[in-house]
């Protein structure tokens, strides 16, 4: 085996690691959709950035913008926006949907990114699943990935949860293996985190809900009140 490829999701950098300290290969992680087919992607020559979806293809154009459709500079996160001879030419029958999703040629992907000055992309996350509280951005890849480097920890998942005071607090599900204390991870996300992104409860689940392609499903996790 050469080449080993990631996509569908975001690929936890600690996943990279462990994979390249044990069989010797870096996996090779790219992004894309069903609506645009094949958009960035790490070096298949060079060095390949865990954590990141690389840059742009040959013929894309991609920018990272903020709510307004303002493209945003290295180092700030924002929706990600595409352009190139890949896009679909729309929703099939939904002219709406279509509309919504084109501006003057651009694709909005509804993927929240970020670019580094290099011009390497970062997603974190979907624009729908950003939780907001107390008028705070809260990323929940950045609170999944620190749980998934726990020992024990082999899924993780952070949804918003309704808070009377702030509007929405991070709650977390987790797939652990027999006899990790929850009330360890709990602390160790107050330790590395700003307090209003540390998980206000953390949740063990036997398994986590995914479609067909192993896709993450957060729309059918149950959202405890806060």
């Amino acid at each position: 085996m050469r080449l080993f490829v990631s996509g569908s999701a975001p690929l936890p950098s600690h996943v990279l690691e462990s994979f390249r300290a044990r069989f010797g290969h870096t996996i090779l992680e790219r992004y894309g959709m069903t609506e645009t087919l094949m958009l960035t992607s790490n070096l298949l020559e060079g060095e390949r950035h865990a954590g990141t979806v690389g840059y742009p293809l040959p013929g894309v154009s991609v920018t990272v913008r903020d709510s307004s459709g303002t493209v945003l500079e290295a180092g700030h996160v924002g929706q990600v926006w595409v352009k190139g001879p890949t896009l679909f030419a729309g929703y099939w029958r939904n002219p709406t949907a279509t509309a919504a999703a084109f501006h003057d040629g651009w694709f909005a992907t509804g993927d929240l990114g970020e670019f580094d000055t290099a011009g390497c992309l970062t997603l974190r996350g979907r624009a729908t699943e950003l939780i907001i509280s107390g008028g705070f951005n809260i990323y929940p890849r950045e609170i999944e990935e620190l749980l998934l480097e726990q020992d024990g920890v082999r899924e993780a998942a952070v949804v918003g949860a309704p808070d009377e005071r702030r509007g929405e607090v991070p709650v977390a599900y987790v797939v652990v293996d027999s006899g990790v204390d929850v009330d360890r991870l709990r602390d160790q996300c107050t330790r590395s985190l700003a307090s209003f992104k540390a998980p206000r409860a953390i949740i063990k689940v036997e398994e986590l809900p995914r479609n067909a392609m192993g896709k993450l499903q957060k729309h059918l996790l149950p959202v405890p009140s806060a």
